[in-house]
């Protein structure tokens, strides 16, 4: 399975770096993409050997990763990752985004019929099932709610796209008790 992970200029470290430390923990393939080479989240950490989106075969990836935060602006107009977006969608491949995130599907249609979560002050009537659970899947939709509950989105998109036995290596890689 092959991850493709897109953050532009303030996205949210936590939710960014818990799934992709976990995802690669998990021994799954990642790529993190932008329009930049160096990209700098909410709280000035930056990151580098960010992959150019334009050079990226996103058909080839099975998982689309979105974090949240402040860079959900420039998302929700950005032409590109809305067709990135239709194309996971319409091929049933699974989704996952936290927090700001699962707005930007909710603005494009995405969330219509859907049971799913956003940041709380952010939902919006996306013509879904909003619910206030910390991470909510339905099909190949994983959304998340905040921050706060970054590893449990990763240990979702882990468990769907790897199965029980790699979310339990990594459960031990970490002393997660749960």
């Amino acid at each position: 399975m092959k991850v493709l992970a897109i953050i532009f200029d303030k996205f949210e470290e936590l939710e960014a770096m818990a799934p992709f430390a976990l995802l690669r923990r998990a021994k799954i393939e990642l790529t993190i993409a932008s329009d930049k080479d160096v990209v700098t989240g909410c709280h000035n950490i930056a990151l580098t050997n960010i992959e150019k989106l334009e050079n990226i075969n996103y058909k080839e990836y099975d998982v689309l990763l979105i974090p949240g935060g402040p860079h959900f602006k420039h998302l929700r107009v950005a032409t590109d990752v809305h067709e990135i977006i239709k194309h996971f969608i319409d091929n049933n491949k699974v989704v996952a985004t936290i927090c700001a995130g699962p707005t930007i599907l909710g603005m494009l249609g995405y969330l219509k019929g859907k049971n799913y979560t956003c940041y709380t002050s952010m939902n919006d009537d996306f013509g879904g099932n909003y619910s206030d659970d910390g991470v909510v899947i339905d099909g190949n939709l994983i959304t998340s709610r905040s921050a706060a509950y970054a590893i449990d989105f990763a240990y979702a998109i882990i468990k769907k796209i790897a199965g029980d036995e790699v979310l339990a290596n990594v459960h031990q890689q970490i002393y997660y008790e749960k």
